[in-house]
């Protein structure tokens, strides 16, 4: 009875574990994503929108009599432009402030999570594979979880881990 009870461990660890690491990578991705693409604000619409509607009006302004004209709203369009320009940077300032946080909190919970499994799993095997499928690879893969027992090769916790994230970056990438 205990000895199907440990099995059964191993086989809703290292799914369970794999669950986690992938559920970080997705977060951490669909942060990143976020940062990077930004929202426009009100203000900078509306900026955009008035600098669209100067540079129309000047240019529709082409008579000799009327080039002083067309040069003054060009020189309100440079002036909005640079104004909407001073926004956009104390918005992406702000922006980036506020997702680096989260980023720093998502990496030091990350951090602490692994630790805890890594030190949950330290000697104790996460799943049990058998010798054919990892041949060549597994006394890497048993790494600090035991040696073989039977046909199988015990898991242990830190080779999982990188395992696991490495797939887990193969998927985001996938599904990007």
């Amino acid at each position: 009875m205990a000895e199907t009870l440990e099995e059964h461990q191993y086989s809703l660890a290292a799914p369970l574990i794999f669950v986690i690491v992938i559920l970080f990578q997705f977060v951490s991705r669909w942060l990143e994503h976020l940062k990077k693409k930004g929202s426009k604000s009100a203000m900078e619409i509306q900026l955009r929108e008035e600098i669209k509607q100067l540079l129309k009006e000047a240019s529709s302004l082409s008579q000799p009599s009327t080039f002083a004209q067309a040069a003054k709203l060009r020189r309100m369009a440079a002036a909005k432009e640079k104004e909407l320009v001073k926004n956009q940077e104390l918005h992406s300032r702000e922006k980036n402030l506020s997702y680096d946080s989260y980023l720093k909190v998502m990496f030091t919970l990350k951090v602490v999570i692994y630790f805890a499994l890594i030190c949950w799993f330290w000697r104790v095997p996460v799943a049990a594979i058998s010798k054919q499928l990892v041949q060549p690879f597994g006394k890497v893969l048993s790494w600090r979880a035991g040696g073989p027992l039977t046909d199988n090769v015990m898991v242990g916790i830190i080779p999982w881990l990188i395992l696991s994230t490495r797939v887990s970056k193969f998927i985001c990438r996938l599904l990007k």
